[in-house]
């Protein structure tokens, strides 16, 4: 539970789970990408979606926010499903829901400083002091202090990650959706990333899900693990259970191996 008020004002808690899939399925020009997906995240957790590449992933998570429709099955935020809200309902709600992709997407043309405090300037009536001081506390979560001034080209991609993410919690969301948020860096940013989003939902007390393919960063983040394959779920469970089931396509994930059922093109 928060212990202060959001900076977009007062909110009911989040029913739980503020996150339910109940058999969804994707399928374009009839080839399904997703086929009878279903999970829940409890509140206050997080999923890690887990899988090699095209498997669904991230279609699953656009379907989260709305921005996938899906052939057919459910998806409920907050107790409501998203296809039979008004836009206004779902604009609403998506106040409470953050989403960092895979690549930063901070706008070229404005300072650090000014890509975090675009959602405030956008969502509440603020004065500028006070979006420079959540500005502020938001970059000094991601390690980021002092860096306002600086155009996002004057970042690593590290930072540019780490920017992206302090523009996504500017707002204090409920929920936060990752996609690949670890793609592209070295080990050692991998590890500095995962270390944030685990902190970040500490603090937050937020709902996630995290799309990926790192395996460590998974394990590091992930209160309960879901594998995709084929667009269907093999496999869901702990992240301790992970490490340790004999599910035939996690071990061939988990161990790296060539053989399996899971066959690489």
């Amino acid at each position: 539970m928060r212990t202060s008020t959001p900076v977009t004002g007062p909110r009911t808690p989040l029913v739980d789970p503020p996150i339910v899939a109940r058999n969804l399925t994707v399928a374009f020009s009839g080839r399904e990408i997703l086929s009878n997906v279903s999970f829940e995240v409890p509140r206050g957790q997080t999923l890690a979606v887990m899988g090699l590449s095209g498997v669904g992933k991230s279609t699953t998570l656009r379907c989260l926010v709305g921005l996938q429709k899906p052939t057919s099955g459910t998806v409920l935020v907050n107790g409501r499903d998203i296809s039979e809200m008004r836009p206004n309902e779902w604009n609403e709600l998506r106040l409470r829901v953050g989403m960092v992709f895979q690549m930063p997407a901070l706008f070229d043309s404005m300072t650090v400083g000014e890509n975090v405090a675009f959602g405030l300037r956008e969502h509440t009536r603020l004065s500028e002091e006070e979006i420079a001081r959540i500005v502020s506390e938001k970059l000094a979560i991601v390690d980021l202090e002092g860096v306002e001034h600086l155009f996002p080209n004057q970042l690593s991609g590290g930072m540019q990650k780490r920017a992206s993410l302090a523009r996504t919690i500017a707002t204090d969301p409920d929920i936060i959706l990752y996609d690949e948020p670890t793609t592209g860096l070295d080990p050692i940013i991998t590890t500095v990333i995962s270390d944030l989003i685990l902190d970040v939902q500490k603090r937050m007390h937020a709902t996630c899900v995290v799309v990926t393919h790192d395996l460590r960063g998974a394990l590091m983040v992930g209160h309960r693990i879901c594998m995709l394959h084929e667009g269907k779920i093999v496999w869901i469970g702990t992240a301790q259970e992970f490490t340790t089931t004999t599910n035939e396509f996690i071990a061939q994930f988990r161990d790296g191996k060539v053989e399996g059922p899971i066959h690489v093109a």
